[in-house]
């Protein structure tokens, strides 16, 4: 009785200690938006008990480059729903790979909906038509997770914008996204004016469009590049803008 006393006060003295570091460590994984691999029976069934063993012995990021290698080369094979298969279990492991996301996206997105588009052995235009439209929606999914464990990288807003641009034709969407990108540090410059260039194509937002990218303009001539001064020609005179505010025609034809 008196050990079994002596180890429970060593175990609370030991886990009273622990407290304080516990949620420094958890404080700052929180501030540097790092979502953890919970290592429980869903994590299991999606890499299988033999990469399930190797992550729980510390190889988690040697698994995850495995399993990316493996997606790479069922892409060359054409063998969709393995590429899907391995680069959930890729991102699952090693959420914090930007790289592994926006890859994902790029083969569902792109690569599957095009091959899904052209199949020929689906003769029905209809179940093509759909099966692509659930790769696009694959695609969404994965950078759309991707940010949640990396909101602060602009590579993965910049990869979703371009989703919306080129699949989903919704350039309101797209403009949101490359402006959050562009908001972020390290993000280049263009992302603002791509923000900008997505709203002028979108109806009943075109004023907004027009001052914005006329702030641009009025920044100087390294932000005076041909598909700006084209698309704020194009709005000043779809909004009527009064011939002394137009951009000098000397500048479009510099271009």
């Amino acid at each position: 009785m008196i050990r079994r006393a002596v180890v429970l006060v060593i175990l609370l003295g030991f886990g009273a200690a622990r407290l304080p570091l516990e949620h420094k460590l958890f404080a700052e994984h929180q501030r540097l938006h790092f979502r953890q691999v919970e290592f429980n029976q869903n994590l299991r069934e999606q890499i299988g008990q033999l990469g399930f063993v190797a992550a729980l012995s510390g190889f988690r990021s040697l698994v995850a480059d495995a399993f990316f290698i493996r997606a790479h080369v069922a892409w060359e094979r054409t063998e969709w729903g393995r590429v899907l298969l391995l680069f959930r279990q890729a991102t699952t492991l090693q959420p914090r790979s930007v790289l592994f996301w926006d890859m994902a996206a790029w083969h569902m997105g792109w690569n599957a909906s095009v091959a899904a588009l052209n199949d020929a052995a689906q003769p029905r235009q209809a179940l093509r038509v759909k099966a692509q439209r659930e790769y696009f929606a694959l695609g969404k999914d994965f950078l759309e997770r991707g940010i949640r464990n990396n909101p602060e990288k602009p590579q993965l807003y910049e990869s979703l914008a371009r989703l919306y641009k080129d699949k989903y034709n919704d350039h309101a969407r797209a403009s949101e996204y490359f402006a959050k990108a562009a908001a972020l540090p390290g993000a280049p410059s263009y992302d603002r004016r791509f923000a900008a260039y997505e709203l002028s194509y979108t109806e009943g937002r075109e004023r907004e469009a027009y001052e914005e990218l006329r702030r641009l303009y009025d920044m100087g001539e390294k932000e005076r590049l041909p598909t700006l001064l084209n698309r704020l020609k194009f709005l000043e005179n779809k909004l009527n803008i009064p011939p002394d505010q137009h951009i000098p025609e000397k500048a479009l034809q510099a271009r």
